[in-house]
Formats: structure tokens, sequence, C-alpha cells
């Protein structure tokens, strides 16, 4: 557990952790940014969702194979994705870095919130 100087009880800074975390969640921003751009550029070229009328992909086999196919709603339904997920990931990464600190309460606090956003992923029926 961190002592107050910053420091784990190991002697590595958990600032070094945090701003590692800190960099992935800001990669995975640039990332989904980068990613509905693209999407809104070629919506922007073609003039199309690629998809008819006022219809879209709302599962995510159908966001994956409009993807595939290069549509724009599916390119920026997929940056989109990535925003989301970006924070989960940050959430995954912290049971490593809690468990690797010997601090179980917060690992497993962790955990706890991972479930639950995983399990409201599902029960949403994405």
């Amino acid at each position: 557990m961190s002592q107050g100087d910053g420091h784990k009880a190991g002697g590595r800074p958990i600032a070094a952790v945090e701003l590692r975390i800190s960099q992935y969640l800001r990669a995975g921003v640039l990332l989904s940014a980068a990613v509905i751009l693209l999407g809104l550029a070629l919506f922007l070229i073609l003039g199309d969702s690629g998809y008819p009328g006022r219809t879209f992909p709302a599962r995510l086999p159908d966001i994956g194979q409009g993807l595939l196919q290069l549509k724009p709603y599916a390119i920026i339904l997929t940056g989109l994705l990535l925003l989301i997920m970006t924070p989960v990931f940050r959430v995954g990464i912290s049971i490593f870095v809690f468990l690797k600190e010997k601090d179980y309460l917060y690992a497993c606090i962790s955990l706890l919130v991972f479930l639950i956003l995983v399990v409201s992923f599902l029960l949403g029926k994405a």
C-alpha cells in the first residue's frame, strides 16, 4: 500500500504506474478520436452512412461487419466503442496494479467494478 511520500512499500513510485496508465488513457482517447474522424471523413466524402434510410447497426457483430466493409457509420460507432472501453481498460489494469502492490482490498473493489461494467454491457444487449 502507498506511503505518504508517493511510493509503494516495495520502492517503485506509484506516480510511475499512474503516469503509464494516464498515457494509455490518452492513447485510447486519441485513437478513438482518429477512428471517429476517419468515419466522419468517409461520411462526408461518400455522402452516405453505408446503411439504407435511417437504419444503423445496433449490435456488436453488425458493427464489426460494417467496419470490415468500411461503412462510415460503423467506423464512427467503432470509435465511440473505443472511447467507452478506454476507462474500462483502466479499471482492468488497476486490478493488476493493486494485486502487484498486494493491496487486496482495492484489487477486490476494482474487480467488482470491472464485473459490474461487463455485466452492464452484456445486459445492454450490445
